[in-house]
């Protein structure tokens, strides 16, 4: 792996990171706009909390040795989610979830010699 290869994923971890961090404490803490958004989703403010403490814990996972493609996937998944509650309910605003999918995606990709799940 080359340089720019090395310090660009490890720039987008970085990115993911503060980006999934960030967002999931304003979950957790019951944010206004947070509270706003999963009440005009529909599914209740317990998804609010879950969703929260997955992107909390994929951010950590992006750091753990052996652990990176889960985070990665994870993210992933939770993006697409994201994606698609602004496609079909929120508005048009998906583009922030979309790129942070796709940061997810190549993070995951660069992982995909690891095994998903370890027994």
């Amino acid at each position: 792996m080359g340089n720019l290869q090395k310090y660009g994923l490890l720039a987008i971890k970085i990115f993911l990171t503060l980006a999934f961090f960030a967002a999931g404490l304003a979950k957790l803490a019951g944010v206004e706009m947070m509270v706003q958004t999963y009440e005009a989703i529909g599914v209740g403010q317990w998804f609010r909390y879950l969703t929260g403490l997955i992107e909390i814990g994929s951010a950590v996972l992006l750091w753990v040795p052996g652990r990176q493609l889960l985070g990665a996937a994870l993210l992933f998944c939770t993006m697409v989610g994201a994606v698609l509650a602004h496609l079909l309910i929120l508005g048009p605003s998906a583009l922030p979830a979309v790129v942070l999918g796709v940061l997810a995606a190549i993070m995951a990709y660069s992982h995909r010699d690891q095994p998903l799940l370890n027994s």
